[in-house]
């Protein structure tokens, strides 16, 4: 079973539901917690916001938080995390932001990945650096995130 079906298990079992937003993995977040059949069930959506003015836009970040810290950070992921969760009205929302490269993002270095969940709970955030190709270093960044989820609704994150 993969990691997608066992959290889509998971969630059914907790009775709860999961959005993303997410920016450097450019939707694969969404299609990976979409692979199993039924998955509508627990997925709510997602939204890809891969244009710095669309984290603040379309998921909520603040504006002050993307001026200070550019749209690759801890706190950045978490507010994409706490927007999905509160845009798509589900039980947890994810966030996912970095750099997959070729090149720096404002300092960042190319395998920096943010990734956070927000649940009834509250939230956590990873910093992963992550190598590899821009395909090896956004998988990665799914990875972390379905991980992260897991952990979070199964209270050991």
């Amino acid at each position: 079973m993969t990691a997608a079906a066992e959290l889509h298990e998971l969630l059914l079992l907790h009775n709860a539901t999961v959005a993303v937003a997410e920016s450097l993995t450019g939707g694969l977040l969404g299609a990976a917690l979409t692979t199993t059949p039924g998955s509508s069930a627990t997925f709510r959506g997602g939204i890809v916001v891969y244009a710095t003015e669309l984290k603040a836009t379309l998921a909520g970040v603040p504006q002050p938080l993307l001026d200070a810290e550019g749209p690759v950070s801890a706190h950045v992921a978490a507010a994409l995390a706490a927007g999905a969760r509160d845009r798509l009205a589900a039980t947890y929302g994810v966030g996912v932001t970095g750099v997959a490269g070729p090149d720096e993002q404002n300092g960042q270095k190319v395998g920096t990945v943010f990734v956070s969940v927000a649940g009834p709970g509250g939230g956590e955030v990873r910093e992963l650096l992550l190598s590899g190709d821009r395909d090896a270093i956004r998988h990665g960044a799914v990875d972390a995130a379905l991980t992260l989820l897991a952990e979070t609704v199964t209270g050991h994150g």
